[in-house]
């Protein structure tokens, strides 16, 4: 008769049995890597973000504080924001944003900005926003704002602008504020205002205005757009030789009866057109007197030599010839 064990099956039989009925942890197979459509912005270094910059997906790209001394290459032509503040970017040479035509806002504050070249910023068409405070600009070349035709916000604060043409800013049709604040502005040139149609916010505080004729347009544009009395109040200007203060928006129109009226484009043309004409019918009216006094000379001295010369008179009968060795016929 059989032992009762030996019915059972071997442990390790009975183990090999548990082992094949647990359950297994069964792993999902990892996802593929996406392939890349196109290069993102985001990573430092890759094409689209410039090297020592971050660059968000939204299209800003920060090169903030990080000691650049250029504008950096490999700008994305998806950036729209991008922040050069408190770099070494000392000049901005021809085509400094080649690339970057979407940009909507540059932030180039405290560089130590000294020159920008006329060209630097064509191809920025759609940029709105343009600060250039807290630099070292004392002047701006004619055109430098031109290619800017949607700028909207131009601050040059914190410059050493002593004056500021028209031709540098040139006609911007949709700015409506401009920040001139502590350069070293005496009064502001004609026609620069009136290339700004839009223009709603002007910032002056900090400029050493000079009380005088020159004033005039900046006087009449701030009455037409009148401003808050606390920020009115520190528009001052000052009178020369009484060293005294005196507030922008004091001076009415008949203050400057005095001054002499721009010009007209009419009497501009008038004097460019009559001016170089009348100077030549001028020279050319002495050249003809000249030459008429010089014939006439000519024609006296001609007929001086044909004229028959007379004989000298004899000398009267009677009289006794005059004796050389005598004192009078000697002259004595």
């Amino acid at each position: 008769m059989p032992s009762p064990s030996s019915s059972w099956p071997p442990l390790w039989l009975l183990l090999l049995w548990l082992l094949l009925l647990s359950p297994w942890p069964v792993r999902a197979p990892a996802p593929a890597a996406a392939t890349p459509t196109g290069t993102q912005m985001g990573t430092p270094g890759s094409r689209a973000c410039p090297e020592a910059c971050a660059c968000a997906p939204g299209g800003q790209v920060n090169c903030s504080g990080r000691a650049l001394s250029e504008v950096p290459d490999g700008l994305s032509p998806r950036a729209r924001d991008l922040l050069l503040d408190r770099n070494r970017v000392h000049t901005l040479p021809p085509g400094a944003f080649v690339g970057a035509g979407a940009l909507l806002r540059l932030d180039l504050r405290e560089n130590g900005l000294r020159w920008v070249h006329a060209r630097a910023f064509w191809g920025l068409g759609a940029l709105q926003q343009l600060d250039l405070g807290a630099n070292q600009l004392q002047a701006l070349a004619p055109g430098t704002f031109t290619p800017l035709r949607a700028l909207r916000n131009l601050s040059l604060a914190g410059n050493r602008l002593a004056r500021l043409e028209p031709a540098a800013l040139g006609a911007l049709p949709l700015l409506r504020a401009l920040s001139l604040r502590d350069n070293e502005l005496s009064a502001l040139e004609p026609g620069l205002l009136a290339g700004l149609p839009a223009l709603r916010a002007l910032r002056l505080r900090g400029n050493p205005w000079a009380c005088g004729c020159a004033l005039r347009p900046l006087c009449a544009w701030l009455r037409a757009h009148p401003r808050p009395a606390p920020e009115a109040e520190t528009l001052l200007c000052v009178s020369p030789g009484r060293l005294t203060l005196s507030p922008l928006t004091a001076f009415p129109d008949a203050a400057f009866s005095r001054c002499a009226q721009p010009l007209a484009p009419r009497d501009l043309v008038v004097i460019y057109v009559l001016g170089p004409l009348s100077f030549l019918a001028s020279l050319a009216a002495c050249l003809a007197l000249g030459l008429v006094v010089t014939a006439c000379k000519g024609r006296r001295q001609l007929a001086f030599a044909r004229a028959p010369r007379r004989p000298p008179n004899p000398s009267p009968r009677g009289a006794p010839p005059a004796d050389s060795g005598s004192p009078a016929a000697a002259g004595i």
